[in-house]
């Protein structure tokens, strides 16, 4: 058993030391010298980790110093945030393998010489800001929609790297953020000859607009503010409304039920009382009809609502998308009232008889019913055409 342990916990640090090994081969340095680091702290004299940091260590500073001097050597503005990074990576770099040096591979003292990045970390940052600063004011004068987000990404990176050194760039993420964004305005447009309560109209409007809004598009449901210039108008036209006159129809039918309503005595030839073997007298049931109509009442009311959501960019103005819609609402009741003896009933009919009439909803209250339904008519309209509004 012990044997087994032994074998296993060997073999574990084998994959260790490997797993370093592996990395250099395949190029991921920074993931070689953690690796080998880790490892080191636990076992200080490990050759192949050792051996694996060295390599790695040396091949990317090396690596990370060709690419910074090209960048530097291109003179291009927008380099500096990559030559910020690479500084800053080998500044993390060396912080994590000082951490562990000096190592001792073979009798031979590895040590490598402490480099302050700092200077020019500071310095390809500071760049870095300026870029992003002026190429977001840049953008800024050229007044689209896409120049906007575009200076309100780049300000914001100026802001990053800036340390406040521009004290307008707060204002100005402002102002590229909110010109930026495309607005949407989504407006009902009764076409029918129903007129409408505003108050409905608003309701219907109240839809879950979960999942249309992202960074760049807002959508209003009513008009916040008259300065407010829309990008997109949303128009759900109401082309028609039926709503069908209070419907009542009568269906009359007839229960039977036949049920004892006494005895007779069985009488003889001579109309005498017959008796049977125990002497007692001989006697049948006698039984009765019973009759009542049940008369059922069926109520009946619908409304349809059919129209059309547009979609259309207002500048320039041009019909984008058009999308039918359409919503039902049918109120139904059913009652009963009997005429006879009840009796003659079975349970069902008897339940029916416990409803009444209802008193049937006004026109508003049914269309009232139907937003309900045509509210996510709506919104499936919208949502599914929102990828035309950007």
């Amino acid at each position: 058993m012990r044997r087994i342990v032994y074998f296993i916990i060997t073999a574990i640090i084998l994959s260790s030391c490997g797993s370093s090994k592996k990395m250099l081969e395949k190029g991921n340095y920074d993931a070689a010298i953690q690796k080998a680091v880790k490892q080191i702290r636990k076992k200080p004299d490990s050759p192949k980790d050792i051996e694996a940091l060295d390599k790695s260590y040396q091949v990317a500073n090396q690596q990370d110093l060709e690419r910074v001097r090209f960048l530097e050597r291109e003179d291009n503005p927008n380099n500096y945030e990559e030559v910020f990074a690479i500084y800053s990576r080998m500044k993390n770099r060396q912080s994590l393998v000082r951490t562990i040096l000096p190592m001792n591979l073979n009798g031979r003292t590895i040590n490598y010489e402490y480099i302050d990045y700092d200077a020019k970390i500071i310095s390809a940052k500071r760049k870095a800001a300026e870029y992003y600063y002026h190429s977001g004011k840049n953008l800024m004068n050229t007044g689209t929609k896409e120049s906007y987000r575009q200076a309100h990404f780049e300000m914001n990176k100026a802001q990053e790297y800036s340390g406040g050194m521009y004290p307008d760039l707060d204002p100005l993420i402002e102002e590229a953020k909110f010109k930026g964004v495309s607005r949407v305005i989504v407006l009902v447009n009764n076409m029918t000859h129903v007129n409408l309560d505003p108050v409905w109209e608003d309701d219907l409007l109240e839809i879950d607009n979960r999942g249309f809004e992202n960074e760049w598009v807002e959508y209003h449901f009513k008009h916040l503010n008259e300065d407010i210039a829309y990008d997109y108008t949303i128009y759900v036209n109401l082309e028609s409304i039926m709503i069908s006159p209070d419907e009542v129809k009568e269906d009359d039918n007839l229960y039977k039920k036949k049920v004892e309503d006494g005895f007779d005595y069985v009488l003889d030839a001579n109309g005498n009382v017959m008796r049977d073997t125990a002497g007692n007298d001989i006697k049948i049931a006698r039984y009765k009809e019973l009759q009542c109509t049940l008369i059922e009442t069926h109520q009946f009311k619908s409304v349809r609502i059919n129209g059309n959501i547009e979609i259309q960019s207002n500048n320039p103005k041009k019909l984008m998308r058009k999308e039918p819609i359409g919503a039902e609402h049918v109120f139904e009741h059913h009652s009963a009232r009997a005429s006879g003896d009840i009796d003659a009933l079975d349970d069902e009919a008897k339940a029916m008889m416990k409803s009444d009439a209802a008193t049937f909803p006004t026109d508003f209250e049914m269309l009232h019913m139907c937003t309900e339904t045509l509210k996510p008519a709506i919104r499936e309209g919208i949502n599914k055409n929102r990828q035309l509004i950007y």
